[in-house]
This record gives C-alpha cells, structure tokens and sequence, in this order.
C-alpha cells in the first residue's frame, strides 16, 4: 500500500472512531503501532514504559478522535505528537530516569509492513524531508532535531541553548513552518 494511500486509510478511521467504531481504532492501531511505539521506546528508552505510554496514546485516540483536523496535519504527524507528548509527560513524572540513546535505536522495533511496501515513496519522501532540513537554517534545524527526534522539552533546549524559552518555541514554530512549505506538493 503506498503511503497516500496509507494516509487516507488512518484518516478514515479517526473519522470514524468519534462514533464508537472499534474497529476503527483496531485500524489505526495496527497501521501505527510500530512507529508510535518507536516514538515512545526512542523517548524513554524503556519497553514497558513505551508500552504503556503507548496504551495511553490510543486511549487518547479514542476520546480525541473528533478532535484530529487533516487539514492541519497528517494523521502520522498528529499521533506521533500525542506519543511524543505522553512520553515526555511520562519522563517529567519521574517515573523514568532520563536516557537518550541514538534515534537509530527506534529502528529495531518490528514494523509488522512487508520491507518492500512502499520502499521507493518511502525513499523518495525522505530524500525530500533532508532536502527541506538542509534548507533550515542551522540553529531551527538543531532545535527540530532535539525537540521531535530526541525527544527533549522546549525547556530543555532553551537551557541547552542559553535562550529564552519563548525564543525556542518561536524558532520551532517557524522551522515547522518552513518545512510544511517546503514538503506541500507543489500545485
């Protein structure tokens, strides 16, 4: 299945999840459980508590489905932000000791996708997600690294940094920006 066609599928069934389809969620869950896990595993560097920050993701899912917009992002995106949050909720509760291995520790979680499906747009989209982090400048593409694929708070980089919180978040916000542009389909 390619990915548009993936894409449209998780869409679907968010849509459907507001009136209690279950099997909707089920659907969700089995084309996103591999890269959520991933997210979260990558973020606390613990399988059981990755688990169950992932449980909590689709409880989530379940109550919030209605609120998902995909005109303001991808399914993808929208549910990696809830993983990445949980996870970080989780880390800030102390019930995790901070640890942050290398983001190619995620890759070892099981993708339950044949390894061909989709090999070719999968490659294609990643050449064109570096192509539009290259044209970062580099302080945005240092904080979008360390705040979506390290797993560190706002806080944290801003600290990291030495600047001002709301410094960080405007820097993320337009590096978001830039790269959304940069990766729309030209029309």
């Amino acid at each position: 299945m390619d990915l548009d066609a993936n894409r449209s599928l998780i869409a679907a069934a968010l849509a459907r999840i507001p009136g209690g389809d279950k099997a909707a969620l089920q659907t969700v869950y089995r084309l996103t459980s591999a890269k959520l896990l991933g997210v979260a595993l990558r973020i606390l560097g613990d399988r059981s508590e990755a688990e169950d920050v992932l449980q909590e993701v689709y409880v989530t899912v379940w109550r919030k489905a209605a609120d998902f917009d995909a005109g303001r992002a991808s399914p993808m995106t929208w549910l990696m932000t809830i993983a990445r949050n949980r996870a970080i909720d989780r880390l800030r509760a102390g019930k995790q000791s901070r640890r942050m291995d290398p983001i190619d520790e995620a890759l070892d979680v099981a993708d339950s996708r044949p390894i061909a499906d989709g090999a070719l747009e999968t490659s294609q989209d990643n050449a064109r997600l570096y192509g539009c982090l290259g044209q970062l400048a580099r302080d945005e593409r240092a904080a979008l690294r360390g705040a979506f694929f390290d797993g560190n708070t706002y806080e944290d980089l801003a600290l990291r940094l030495s600047v001002p919180l709301g410094t960080m978040k405007s820097r993320i916000r337009r590096a978001l920006l830039k790269l959304k542009t940069c990766l729309e389909p030209n029309i």
